[in-house]
Protein backbone atom coordinates (compact mmCIF):
# COMPACT_ATOMS: atom_id res chain seq x y z
CA UNK A 1 0.00 0.00 0.00
CA UNK A 2 2.84 2.42 0.86
CA UNK A 3 4.45 1.69 -2.49
CA UNK A 4 1.18 2.50 -4.27
CA UNK A 5 0.97 5.94 -2.73
CA UNK A 6 4.68 6.51 -3.43
CA UNK A 7 3.94 5.93 -7.12
CA UNK A 8 0.92 8.20 -6.89
CA UNK A 9 3.08 10.93 -5.38
CA UNK A 10 5.60 10.49 -8.21
CA UNK A 11 2.78 10.86 -10.74
CA UNK A 12 1.42 14.04 -9.14
CA UNK A 13 4.89 15.57 -8.96
CA UNK A 14 5.53 14.85 -12.65
CA UNK A 15 8.31 12.35 -12.09
CA UNK A 16 6.42 9.67 -14.02
CA UNK A 17 6.02 11.90 -17.07
CA UNK A 18 9.30 13.80 -17.24
CA UNK A 19 11.31 13.57 -20.51
CA UNK A 20 13.63 10.89 -19.12
CA UNK A 21 10.74 8.68 -17.99
CA UNK A 22 9.11 9.06 -21.41
CA UNK A 23 12.24 7.87 -23.22
CA UNK A 24 11.43 5.57 -26.13
CA UNK A 25 7.75 6.42 -25.63
CA UNK A 26 7.48 4.29 -22.50
CA UNK A 27 4.98 5.26 -19.80
CA UNK A 28 5.93 3.84 -16.40
CA UNK A 29 2.42 3.51 -14.96
CA UNK A 30 1.69 -0.09 -13.84
CA UNK A 31 -1.93 -0.74 -14.73
CA UNK A 32 -2.70 -2.98 -11.76
CA UNK A 33 -1.48 -0.36 -9.30
CA UNK A 34 -3.08 2.68 -10.92
CA UNK A 35 -6.43 1.08 -11.73
CA UNK A 36 -6.64 0.06 -8.08
CA UNK A 37 -5.79 3.60 -7.01
CA UNK A 38 -8.46 4.98 -9.37
CA UNK A 39 -11.08 2.71 -7.77
CA UNK A 40 -10.03 3.53 -4.21
CA UNK A 41 -9.80 7.30 -4.72
CA UNK A 42 -13.06 7.39 -6.67
CA UNK A 43 -14.72 5.53 -3.80
CA UNK A 44 -13.40 8.17 -1.37
CA UNK A 45 -15.22 10.94 -3.24
CA UNK A 46 -18.30 8.73 -3.58
CA UNK A 47 -18.26 8.25 0.19
CA UNK A 48 -18.48 12.01 0.76
CA UNK A 49 -21.10 12.38 -1.98
CA UNK A 50 -23.42 9.76 -0.50
CA UNK A 51 -23.65 11.37 2.95
CA UNK A 52 -26.19 13.96 1.82
CA UNK A 53 -28.82 11.26 1.41
CA UNK A 54 -27.90 9.69 4.75
CA UNK A 55 -28.29 12.95 6.66
CA UNK A 56 -31.42 14.27 4.97
CA UNK A 57 -33.80 11.31 4.78
CA UNK A 58 -36.51 10.86 7.40
CA UNK A 59 -35.44 7.24 7.86
CA UNK A 60 -31.69 6.78 7.97
CA UNK A 61 -30.46 4.41 5.27
CA UNK A 62 -27.01 3.77 3.90
CA UNK A 63 -28.00 2.30 0.56
CA UNK A 64 -27.36 5.54 -1.35
CA UNK A 65 -23.98 5.85 0.37
CA UNK A 66 -23.00 2.38 -0.79
CA UNK A 67 -24.30 3.10 -4.30
CA UNK A 68 -22.25 6.31 -4.53
CA UNK A 69 -19.09 4.51 -3.37
CA UNK A 70 -19.59 1.89 -6.08
CA UNK A 71 -20.77 4.13 -8.91
CA UNK A 72 -18.14 6.89 -8.72
CA UNK A 73 -15.24 4.59 -9.71
CA UNK A 74 -17.53 2.94 -12.29
CA UNK A 75 -18.19 6.34 -13.85
CA UNK A 76 -14.50 6.91 -14.58
CA UNK A 77 -13.70 3.36 -15.65
CA UNK A 78 -16.67 3.16 -18.03
CA UNK A 79 -15.71 6.53 -19.52
CA UNK A 80 -12.21 5.12 -20.00
CA UNK A 81 -13.58 2.11 -21.88
CA UNK A 82 -15.73 4.27 -24.18
CA UNK A 83 -13.11 6.93 -25.00
CA UNK A 84 -9.85 4.97 -25.06
CA UNK A 85 -10.10 3.67 -28.67
CA UNK A 86 -10.57 7.19 -30.02
CA UNK A 87 -7.54 8.48 -28.09
CA UNK A 88 -5.37 5.73 -29.56
CA UNK A 89 -6.54 6.56 -33.09
CA UNK A 90 -6.03 10.31 -32.53
CA UNK A 91 -2.50 9.62 -31.27
CA UNK A 92 -1.72 7.67 -34.42
CA UNK A 93 -3.08 10.46 -36.62
CA UNK A 94 -0.68 13.04 -35.15
CA UNK A 95 2.33 10.75 -35.48
CA UNK A 96 2.65 9.66 -31.85
CA UNK A 97 4.54 6.37 -31.59
CA UNK A 98 2.95 5.27 -28.33
CA UNK A 99 1.83 1.67 -28.23
CA UNK A 100 -1.70 0.52 -27.48
CA UNK A 101 -0.70 -0.39 -23.93
CA UNK A 102 1.26 2.83 -23.45
CA UNK A 103 -1.75 4.92 -24.47
CA UNK A 104 -3.95 2.97 -22.07
CA UNK A 105 -1.50 3.54 -19.22
CA UNK A 106 -1.39 7.25 -19.92
CA UNK A 107 -5.18 7.59 -19.91
CA UNK A 108 -5.40 5.61 -16.67
CA UNK A 109 -2.81 7.99 -15.22
CA UNK A 110 -4.96 10.97 -16.20
CA UNK A 111 -7.99 9.36 -14.52
CA UNK A 112 -5.94 8.77 -11.36
CA UNK A 113 -4.98 12.46 -11.32
CA UNK A 114 -8.67 13.31 -11.81
CA UNK A 115 -9.95 11.18 -8.93
CA UNK A 116 -7.05 12.21 -6.67
CA UNK A 117 -8.06 15.86 -7.02
CA UNK A 118 -11.71 14.88 -6.49
CA UNK A 119 -10.85 12.94 -3.33
CA UNK A 120 -8.87 15.91 -2.02
CA UNK A 121 -12.00 18.05 -2.48
CA UNK A 122 -14.08 15.55 -0.51
CA UNK A 123 -13.74 17.38 2.84
CA UNK A 124 -15.08 20.54 1.15
CA UNK A 125 -18.07 18.55 -0.05
CA UNK A 126 -18.55 17.14 3.45
CA UNK A 127 -18.50 20.64 4.93
CA UNK A 128 -21.30 21.86 2.66
CA UNK A 129 -23.23 18.64 3.21
CA UNK A 130 -23.37 19.51 6.91
CA UNK A 131 -24.30 23.13 6.17
CA UNK A 132 -27.25 22.78 3.78
CA UNK A 133 -30.31 20.70 3.02
CA UNK A 134 -30.71 22.05 -0.53
CA UNK A 135 -30.61 19.21 -3.04
CA UNK A 136 -30.19 21.50 -6.11
CA UNK A 137 -27.26 23.22 -4.39
CA UNK A 138 -25.55 19.89 -3.75
CA UNK A 139 -26.05 18.87 -7.38
CA UNK A 140 -24.42 22.07 -8.65
CA UNK A 141 -21.64 21.85 -6.06
CA UNK A 142 -20.77 18.31 -7.14
CA UNK A 143 -20.80 19.33 -10.80
CA UNK A 144 -18.37 22.16 -9.99
CA UNK A 145 -16.03 20.02 -7.87
CA UNK A 146 -15.94 17.16 -10.35
CA UNK A 147 -15.54 19.68 -13.18
CA UNK A 148 -12.50 21.17 -11.49
CA UNK A 149 -10.94 17.76 -10.96
CA UNK A 150 -11.75 16.82 -14.56
CA UNK A 151 -10.03 19.91 -15.95
CA UNK A 152 -6.93 19.13 -13.88
CA UNK A 153 -6.86 15.51 -15.07
CA UNK A 154 -7.31 16.45 -18.72
CA UNK A 155 -4.73 19.21 -18.36
CA UNK A 156 -2.24 16.58 -17.17
CA UNK A 157 -3.13 14.36 -20.12
CA UNK A 158 -2.80 17.16 -22.70
CA UNK A 159 0.53 18.29 -21.28
CA UNK A 160 1.93 14.76 -21.40
CA UNK A 161 0.63 14.06 -24.91
CA UNK A 162 2.18 17.29 -26.19
CA UNK A 163 5.46 16.38 -24.54
CA UNK A 164 5.44 12.92 -26.12
CA UNK A 165 4.62 14.21 -29.61
CA UNK A 166 7.12 17.05 -29.29
CA UNK A 167 9.86 14.67 -28.18
CA UNK A 168 9.04 12.23 -30.99
CA UNK A 169 9.54 15.03 -33.51
CA UNK A 170 12.70 16.23 -31.81
CA UNK A 171 14.42 12.86 -32.02
CA UNK A 172 13.40 12.29 -35.66
CA UNK A 173 16.27 13.46 -37.91
CA UNK A 174 15.40 15.58 -40.96
CA UNK A 175 15.63 13.97 -44.39
CA UNK A 176 19.25 13.79 -45.55
CA UNK A 177 20.40 15.78 -48.56
CA UNK A 178 22.21 13.45 -50.98
CA UNK A 179 24.22 16.37 -52.33
CA UNK A 180 25.93 16.94 -48.99
CA UNK A 181 28.31 14.34 -47.61
CA UNK A 182 28.74 16.11 -44.27
CA UNK A 183 28.20 19.37 -42.45
CA UNK A 184 30.24 22.53 -42.67
CA UNK A 185 32.86 21.16 -40.28
CA UNK A 186 33.39 18.04 -42.35
CA UNK A 187 31.56 15.80 -39.89
CA UNK A 188 29.17 13.25 -41.29
CA UNK A 189 25.69 14.00 -39.92
CA UNK A 190 24.97 10.29 -39.76
CA UNK A 191 27.80 9.89 -37.25
CA UNK A 192 26.32 12.25 -34.67
CA UNK A 193 25.39 10.67 -31.40
CA UNK A 194 21.68 10.06 -30.70
CA UNK A 195 21.97 12.25 -27.64
CA UNK A 196 22.53 15.28 -29.84
CA UNK A 197 19.09 14.82 -31.33
CA UNK A 198 17.40 13.88 -28.08
CA UNK A 199 18.56 17.08 -26.44
CA UNK A 200 16.64 19.25 -28.87
CA UNK A 201 14.15 21.35 -26.94
CA UNK A 202 10.76 21.47 -28.63
CA UNK A 203 8.14 23.94 -27.51
CA UNK A 204 5.08 21.80 -26.59
CA UNK A 205 2.75 24.57 -27.74
CA UNK A 206 4.30 24.54 -31.19
CA UNK A 207 3.14 21.14 -32.40
CA UNK A 208 0.20 22.75 -34.16
CA UNK A 209 -2.20 20.14 -35.57
CA UNK A 210 -1.58 17.78 -32.64
CA UNK A 211 -2.86 20.43 -30.25
CA UNK A 212 -6.09 20.79 -32.22
CA UNK A 213 -6.61 17.03 -32.45
CA UNK A 214 -6.05 16.52 -28.73
CA UNK A 215 -8.38 19.40 -27.84
CA UNK A 216 -11.12 17.82 -29.96
CA UNK A 217 -10.62 14.56 -28.11
CA UNK A 218 -10.77 16.34 -24.73
CA UNK A 219 -14.17 17.79 -25.69
CA UNK A 220 -15.40 14.32 -26.65
CA UNK A 221 -14.09 12.90 -23.38
CA UNK A 222 -15.87 15.58 -21.37
CA UNK A 223 -19.16 14.99 -23.19
CA UNK A 224 -18.96 11.22 -22.69
CA UNK A 225 -18.04 11.61 -19.02
CA UNK A 226 -20.90 14.03 -18.35
CA UNK A 227 -23.49 11.85 -20.06
CA UNK A 228 -22.10 8.72 -18.40
CA UNK A 229 -22.76 10.39 -15.07
CA UNK A 230 -26.34 11.02 -16.18
CA UNK A 231 -26.81 7.38 -17.20
CA UNK A 232 -25.49 6.10 -13.84
CA UNK A 233 -27.53 8.53 -11.70
CA UNK A 234 -28.50 9.00 -8.92
CA UNK A 235 -25.21 9.66 -7.14
CA UNK A 236 -26.50 11.95 -4.40
CA UNK A 237 -30.10 10.82 -4.08
CA UNK A 238 -32.99 13.20 -3.52
CA UNK A 239 -34.39 12.87 0.03
CA UNK A 240 -37.88 13.23 -1.45
CA UNK A 241 -37.56 10.18 -3.73
CA UNK A 242 -37.19 6.50 -2.86
CA UNK A 243 -33.78 4.94 -3.37
CA UNK A 244 -33.02 3.63 -6.86
CA UNK A 245 -29.82 2.15 -8.21
CA UNK A 246 -30.57 3.64 -11.64
CA UNK A 247 -33.25 5.91 -13.04
CA UNK A 248 -35.04 5.81 -16.37
CA UNK A 249 -33.06 6.97 -19.39
CA UNK A 250 -34.62 10.32 -20.18
CA UNK A 251 -33.30 13.84 -20.73
CA UNK A 252 -29.59 14.56 -20.59
CA UNK A 253 -26.93 15.86 -18.24
CA UNK A 254 -26.87 19.43 -19.49
CA UNK A 255 -30.62 20.03 -19.30
CA UNK A 256 -30.66 18.55 -15.81
CA UNK A 257 -27.91 20.89 -14.62
CA UNK A 258 -29.75 23.90 -16.07
CA UNK A 259 -32.97 22.83 -14.35
CA UNK A 260 -31.24 22.39 -10.98
CA UNK A 261 -29.50 25.74 -11.39
CA UNK A 262 -32.81 27.41 -12.16
CA UNK A 263 -34.42 25.76 -9.11
CA UNK A 264 -31.54 26.91 -6.94
CA UNK A 265 -31.84 30.51 -8.13
CA UNK A 266 -35.63 30.49 -7.71
CA UNK A 267 -35.47 29.19 -4.17
CA UNK A 268 -32.69 31.61 -3.31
Amino acid sequence: MTQWFKQLDDLLRGEKTDPISLADDRVDLPLRTFVTLAVLLGAVYGFFMGWFSVLNRDVTTYTQLIASIVKLPALFLLTLIVTFPSLYVFNALVGCRMSFLGTLRLLVGAIVVNVTVAASLGPILAFFTLCTTSYPFMIILNVVLLGVSGFVGLGFLLHTLRRIVGRARAVTPPPSDPSQEGDSNGIDTNERSPGALESVDVDPSGIGPANSVFKIWVILYGLVGAQMGWVLRPFIGSPELPFEWFRERQGNFFMAVLNHLQNLLNTG
